[in-house]
């Protein structure tokens, strides 16, 4: 099975396999050699791969985690975290009473972008238009609708209060129409 000697050895496998099978390989060194294909030469499959790490092993025991479990072991790791500095604050106090009276309460810490115990936004939202979406700068006195503009509010005045009940309970809010 071995090629001819002016092909690399590393042709030798994929050659095999793609040589066609009606031809013959020369038997003796009197034939013309066998060249391998254009495909075969610009193979890249046996070249060697400087990237991979030859030990490189797949660990069996690691499975796939969703996010909501990913999340429970971050969560949990940081309330570890939380608990161990609490412990190292007591254990400096008891050791320096007067270094824990100079430090005064601190704060646990401070709320970021990341945490979901962030105090709630002061800044109030933005009243959106109960038809269009767009900012609403005006409410309807009789249906309590909001609306974007005058065009706006032709259609408003036109709706049945069935309709307009419809839209206030879309936006949560379960009132009487007058």
């Amino acid at each position: 099975m071995a090629l001819s000697s002016t092909s690399p050895s590393y042709l030798s496998p994929i050659h095999d396999e793609l040589m066609p099978k009606h031809k013959k390989r020369p038997s003796d060194g009197t034939a013309t050699p066998i060249t391998p294909s254009l495909a075969i030469q610009l193979s890249y499959l046996h070249h060697p791969r400087p990237f991979k790490n030859p030990n490189y092993t797949k660990n069996v025991n690691r499975r796939a985690k969703n996010l909501k479990n990913v999340l429970t072991a971050e969560r949990e790791r940081e309330r570890a975290e939380r608990e161990a500095r609490r412990l190292e604050r007591e254990e400096a106090a008891r050791a320096n009473p007067n270094a824990a009276a100079a430090m005064g309460d601190i704060t646990e810490e401070a709320p970021t972008y990341t945490t979901i115990e962030a105090p709630p936004f002061l800044i109030p939202h933005k009243h959106l238009c109960d038809n269009t979406g767009l900012e609403a700068l005006y409410t309807d006195p009789t249906t309590g609708l909001r609306f974007h503009d005058k065009s706006i509010y032709e259609i408003v005045k036109g709706l049945n209060p069935s309709i307009a009940k419809d839209y206030l309970s879309a936006r949560g809010i379960n009132s009487m129409v007058k």
